[in-house]
């Protein structure tokens, strides 16, 4: 049966799973949303590209699988360039269709011509940094092998963004609809194969260590293999940090949790590597400059270091390593406990004396040492948050140092920070996205500077009757350019400080709830009307201008 390459398009979609598309239509596109109208598949209308892209990447790291975006040809696509570069770092499955002029008007000068001809920009080239795999279908004759192809790097155990761009005849030339049984869209067995020496020596290494740190990242949140770490770091009594972006592997209120590890963090997790750990264990964990606190030396020196990670380029990258496994945490852990289990569990180590002490030791810290004076409300907020018990919270984070020191993440609380490359204006969109894929309270936390760079899709959510609580810190400035600016340029302040709107009409332009916090004693009230599940509202934090955390933010 034939027919169009649209609606191939469509039936790929829905076969690798995907049940919400995020875009904007435009002329170029318009068969393939024209194939969408007759598809169970849900299409939703954003204000602006880029935020339709980090919709999508909120979808896929809520729901494990893939995301899809849309858009027309030229600006359509390059608007969202940040969005695809922050699901390039984080390793998100996002598929990126765009339209394209006709082929017959290639080199011609056509409207939004984006093929690289004549002089037009090039669209696919564009993105050739940010994509694992880029293609613009010319012609139908390869289309199965362009669709597999996307579909490998999407389904892989280290996927990424894939772009393919369609020119607008291409779309409605007729194709046999058996293509599709050409295409594989399931995901592959893991392909790593894990050695048993490697399982052995990791497991030696655990076994022999009197006083091991594990360190967990978004790896084992990628894999699914949370309660496995848990179980290791139980059976063996190890204390645990997380990178940020594996806030919440382990409930931070667990006795053996140590919070976070960062320069941004508390650094009581920091302390005790230093002070106490003869072996630092990374599983699906990174050691990037937030991590190492700027690669700081004396927080590995003389201590031994395993790694576990299913890419291969993350393996000695920074360190090396005295035990490396390449594979997928689950498969690795369970070898490990396997082998523990045969061994009797730990020998030639004290147990019982360590971890129930963390708790304490946590408590007796205090407030994190970066924050002196002028973030009590901002500390108060965030407790009161915690106790809140607000099931499936999902918290999207473009502020990220409040939270990873005043924010301990427990059980049924998913955390999701924007560390990849960092970009402001994701956590809106981002939540919007996955509050599409899951019925649960959806949080985003930004500064003033991000949410003025996409409070508009905030009447996406409007549309969609979807709720979000918007937390919000007004400070009137770019708070962290200016803290770099105090540090390290003698106060000489340039473009950080702005003018903010009124954000209580502005709320209620959207119709949305508002309520402002300028003092620890105000949080309660708030939490009291606040409507966490159902309710849009936004929740403005106000904090002195010259307020800034105490840690180093130079740049190398």
């Amino acid at each position: 049966m034939k027919i169009q390459v649209s609606e191939l398009i469509v039936r790929f979609l829905e076969r690798l799973g995907i049940d919400c598309v995020f875009g904007m239509p435009g002329a170029h596109i318009l068969p393939v949303y024209d194939a969408l109208y007759d598809s169970s598949i849900r299409t939703v209308l954003a204000k602006h590209e880029q935020g339709a892209a980090f919709m999508a990447c909120g979808h896929a790291r809520v729901s494990g699988g893939i995301a899809c975006c849309i858009t027309t040809a030229g600006p359509g696509a390059t608007n969202t360039v940040t969005a695809v570069a922050s699901a390039y770092a984080d390793r998100q499955p996002l598929l990126l269709i765009t339209g394209e002029t006709s082929t017959h008007i290639f080199g011609k000068g056509g409207l939004q011509e984006s093929a690289g001809e004549g002089g037009a920009i090039d669209q696919c080239t564009l993105f050739e940094g940010i994509t694992r795999y880029r293609r613009l279908i010319e012609r139908t004759d390869y289309l199965a092998n362009v669709l597999n192809q996307a579909a490998r790097e999407l389904l892989s155990d280290t996927p990424g963004p894939v772009l393919l761009s369609l020119p607008f005849n291409v779309q409605k030339e007729q194709v046999d609809e058996a293509i599709l049984d050409q295409v594989v869209t399931s995901r592959p067995l893991n392909g790593i194969h894990v050695r048993h020496e490697q399982i052995d020596a990791l497991a030696d290494l655990l076994l022999d260590a009197r006083n091991p740190v594990i360190v967990a990242g978004y790896g084992c949140i990628r894999s699914g293999g949370e309660a496995l770490v848990e179980r290791l770091s139980e059976t063996l009594d190890i204390p645990m940090t997380t990178s940020l972006k594996g806030k919440g592997v382990i409930a931070e209120n667990s006795p053996r949790s140590l919070g976070s590890l960062g320069v941004t963090s508390t650094g009581f997790a920091y302390r005790y590597i230093v002070d106490h750990a003869d072996s630092v264990i990374f599983l699906g964990a990174g050691f990037n400059e937030r991590t190492s606190y700027l690669w700081d030396q004396a927080l590995l020196a003389g201590k031994r270091i395993a790694q576990v990670d299913n890419d291969p380029q993350q393996l000695n990258k920074v360190f090396k390593a005295d035990v490396a496994v390449i594979g997928d945490i689950r498969a690795v852990l369970d070898g490990v406990l396997s082998r523990i289990g045969q061994q009797g569990g730990a020998r030639s180590r004290a147990t019982g004396t360590r971890a129930p002490h963390v708790p304490a030791r946590r408590r007796e810290a205090g407030t994190s040492e970066i924050f002196r004076a002028g973030f009590s409300v901002v500390e108060r907020f965030f407790r009161r948050l915690q106790a809140e018990h607000l099931p499936g919270l999902m918290v999207f984070d473009d502020n990220i140092i409040f939270a990873q020191n005043f924010l301990d993440v427990t059980e049924g609380v998913r955390f999701f920070p924007n560390s990849g490359i960092s970009s402001l204006g994701h956590a809106i969109p981002a939540a919007i996205g996955a509050r599409f894929a899951r019925e649960v309270p959806a949080m985003a936390i930004l500064g003033d500077g991000g949410f003025q760079m996409c409070c508009m899709e905030l009447m996406t959510a409007v549309n969609y009757d979807i709720p979000i609580t918007v937390v919000m810190f007004n400070n009137a400035t770019m708070g962290l350019i200016r803290k770099n600016q105090a540090q390290n340029y003698a106060g000489r302040y340039i473009d950080c400080d702005f003018v903010n709107p009124d954000y209580r009409q502005l709320a209620a332009s959207f119709g949305m709830a508002h309520h402002c916090i300028a003092r620890p004693d105000e949080v309660d009230a708030v939490f009291e009307q606040v409507d966490f599940v159902a309710g849009r509202t936004l929740i403005e934090i106000v904090l002195e201008r010259d307020a800034f955390p105490n840690y180093d933010s130079r740049r190398h």
